[in-house]
């Protein structure tokens, strides 16, 4: 029995063991299993659907090594994300919008809606000393760098990316030196987006001084990667586009994609060939599916299921029982943290000039639990001040605490800035008008943030203005801003459809306004101005008592102006309103020629149903004291949406009004396809006309008009073909490039 005593303990000691083996649980030696996830832009959705059928399989991953796509999708789940919550993230996200660095118009700086509403195309070009300068990609990843620092905060306290739920890399190219960077450690969303920035449309990521771009161009299937962390078995996924026939290569786009396709997929082919038999190839039927199409992420997933699925019976043998795969489960999520108390905002090292601003948005989130949509809110209101190019964060822990540690980086092509703008007006009849300008902006003039805004405009009606917008304080919402305008301008006067009279109005003007910001989406002002110009009469008879006489003018007047704008779109709104009330009071003592006093309001509503959107909109003005024949400041309609069916600037007069109800139907395919315009069709009805007495104004003596028209909101601004009618016969066609208002 002595002899006996040492087996039986031993017995003893094993029995647990032996019970588990002979149950079916999780073996005591399982082949350590590595994932690999290849880049293929939106084909890259399939890898979801892979990983929705290895956890239906409960086949159990150890590793992950991804590349662009591959990466992100990786990235994710590796951080934490089970596959059922990736799927919903990849179906609910709107792609195109994540793509677009521009906050919403919304959140824009009110400076900045005003671009908007004066100046034409969306990239603006840098300036820095006498040479231009272009961002370093289309898209510099605002949004998408929100969406996955949200996803990823369950991993924010993670620096090293073996202590993941899963072990992950992420593959990315160095710029300048062409090699192959793996990131196995660091900020896990500067490793995302480093993998997936595809040079030229994505800006470079710059982690640790390299700058980085996407890992497709040195290994879009990243097997060996995986091989040499130790695992047993590779399950590659590979989603990468394939070579097309010569048919379709009929464009230089798609002849430049093959040359990429070609140049990636002889990497993909050693990257297979180092696959053993215990490896797993997994190869999606995605077809002609575009790595740029993301309206097909559904069907994407399922086909990502089935090529898995496919593969069944060689996954089984890697598969987990019930017991085994709860165990793994829970394994995973066993280091998940609650989101924290925010006690303290920091910005990092190279964001101290902007610590003010950044501490004055986002400071109202200390003392309180982390609100991840709250906080992008936040960031988006500070990008859309329009001087950074990044603004980021990170959970920090100091003394025990926890807080935000900010990033903002200024634009690498700023920060002063050259925007264009064209406006182009044909009556399809022979009379056309051109306006081509250019807006210089010098920005972060002095540490309170200062700019210096300068318009310059050469066509039919040349312009230059100047204004100098001083904050009075980092943080104030006070300002002044002193300005000059030089411009030169027709003004025709028209009877029964003949011109009977043409001036060239020349003015010459400087002022001064103090003014308010009201938030981000509204300015009040009151300002002096004074200055001086001269009419010219080019057609008419000068003898004509019944003309504004021609000469000299001069002006003097007090400028109150309340302005808001909370408009989505300023040329095709589908929500949101805009609304300016201003009041000129002109004086003999401030040096006008007589006493006068003029206001004007304009007003705008938009609501939309789907794709459908409807706008109210009106416009007055009157004189309502002073003189009436100051032709330098009568108000004119006649123009597209401005009594459609009469020629521009048809009707002139001391007061003015005009309401328009407009309809349009989104018809284009705008937002669904990479790059693609939207495209509007509508209607308006329009009620006005001008008047020189205020006693001759009754809603009897307005003019009936409408318009039908198609619109496309294109990067270098609205263009419109359009036909308008009057009520009395009248016909005017338009092809109109830039902005109506």
């Amino acid at each position: 029995m002595v002899r006996l005593t040492p087996l039986f303990l031993s017995l003893c000691l094993v029995a647990p063991a032996l019970a588990d083996a002979v149950a079916g649980a999780v073996p005591a030696e399982r082949p350590r299993i590595g994932l690999v996830l290849s880049g293929g832009g939106a084909r890259g959705v399939a890898h979801v659907g892979v990983l929705r059928a290895l956890e239906e399989m409960h086949v159990p991953v150890d590793l992950i090594a991804g590349t662009s796509m591959g990466a992100v999708v990786g990235g994710l789940y590796a951080a934490g994300l089970p596959a059922e919550r990736l799927e919903a993230l990849v179906q609910t996200l709107d792609w195109y919008e994540a793509f677009k660095d521009r906050s919403p118009r919304d959140d824009l700086d009110f400076r900045r809606k005003q671009d908007d509403r004066e100046y034409l195309v969306r990239l603006p070009l840098g300036v820095q000393g006498r040479r231009f300068r272009m961002p370093r990609g289309l898209i510099q990843g605002q949004k998408l760098s929100q969406v996955l620092r949200r996803e990823t905060l369950a991993a924010a306290y993670i620096d090293d990316f073996d202590q993941l739920p899963i072990r992950f890399r992420a593959v990315a190219t160095d710029l300048e030196s062409g090699e192959r960077v793996v990131l196995a450690g660091g900020d896990l969303t500067a490793a995302i987006r480093a993998s997936m920035s595809a040079p030229g449309v994505f800006a470079p990521v710059e982690i640790e001084g390299r700058l980085l771009v996407d890992g497709g161009l040195v290994a879009n299937l990243p097997v060996d990667v995986a091989q040499a962390l130790g695992v047993d078995v590779v399950i590659a996924v590979d989603v990468g586009s394939q070579p097309i026939g010569r048919r379709q290569l009929n464009s230089a786009v798609a002849v430049s994609n093959q040359m990429l396709t070609i140049m990636i997929g002889h990497e993909t082919g050693r990257q297979r060939a180092m696959m053993d038999g215990d490896d797993i190839l997994i190869t999606p039927e995605l077809g002609t599916m575009s790595s740029l199409d993301f309206t097909q992420v559904g069907h994407g997933v399922e086909l990502g299921m089935a090529a898995t699925r496919a593969q069944a019976e060689r996954l089984m043998a890697l598969a987990l029982d019930e017991e085994g795969w709860q165990r793994h489960i829970a394994a995973r999520h066993a280091g998940a943290e609650p989101l924290p108390e925010i006690r303290f905002v920091r910005t990092d090292a190279g964001s101290e000039r902007y610590r003010e601003r950044i501490l004055a948005e986002l400071a109202p989130a200390v003392g309180h639990p982390l609100d991840p949509r709250g906080l992008e809110r936040g960031l988006s209101r500070l990008y859309g001040d329009g001087i950074f190019e990044s603004v980021d964060y990170r959970i920090a822990r100091e003394g025990g605490q926890q807080g935000l540690k900010v990033a903002a980086r200024r634009k690498s092509w700023g920060p002063n800035y050259v925007r264009f703008g064209l406006e182009l007006q044909d009556d399809l009849a022979g009379s056309n008008s051109f306006n081509a300008g250019m807006r210089v902006l010098v920005t972060e003039v002095n540490r309170y943030g200062a700019e210096w805004q300068t318009d310059l405009r050469v066509g039919g009606s040349p312009r230059i203005f100047t204004e100098f917008y001083q904050p009075l304080g980092y943080t104030a919402r006070w300002f002044v801003a002193p300005r000059l305008l030089i411009e030169r301008r027709n003004a025709d006067l028209i009877e029964d459809g003949t011109r009977v009279a043409s001036y060239r109005i020349h003015s010459e003007e400087a002022g001064l306004d103090l003014g308010r910001e009201l938030g981000n989406w509204g300015e009040l002002r009151l300002g002096l101005a004074a200055g001086s110009g001269r009419r010219a009469l080019r057609i008419g008879d000068p003898d004509d008592a019944a003309l504004p006489g021609a000469g000299r003018f001069d002006r003097g007047e007090v400028v109150a102006r309340f302005s808001l704008d909370r408009l989505d779109n300023v040329y095709f709104p589908r929500a949101g309103g805009l609304f300016t009330l201003q009041w000129q009071g002109a004086r003999t003592a401030l040096g006008a020629d007589d006493d006068a006093d003029r206001a004007s309001v304009d007003g705008m509503i938009a609501r939309s149903w789907g794709r459908n959107t409807g706008v109210l909109w009106a416009t007055a003005g009157t004189l309502l004291s002073g003189p009436r024949d100051s032709i330098q400041d009568f108000w004119s309609l006649g123009g597209l949406f401005n009594l459609s069916g009469l020629p521009p600037e048809a009707l002139r007069g001391s007061h003015f009004g005009i309401a328009r109800a407009i309809g349009y139907r989104r018809i284009g395919r705008g937002d669904e396809g990479f790059l693609d315009m939207p495209v509007y069709a509508g209607l308006s009805l329009e009620l006005g006309n001008t008047w020189d007495r205020r006693s001759e104004i009754d809603l009897g003596s307005a003019r009936a008009n409408g318009a039908l028209f198609l619109g496309f909101d294109t990067l270098l601004g609205p263009v419109y073909l359009a036909a308008g009618f009057d009520e009395d016969g009248e016909r005017s066609f338009y092809l109109l490039l830039g902005r109506f208002r």
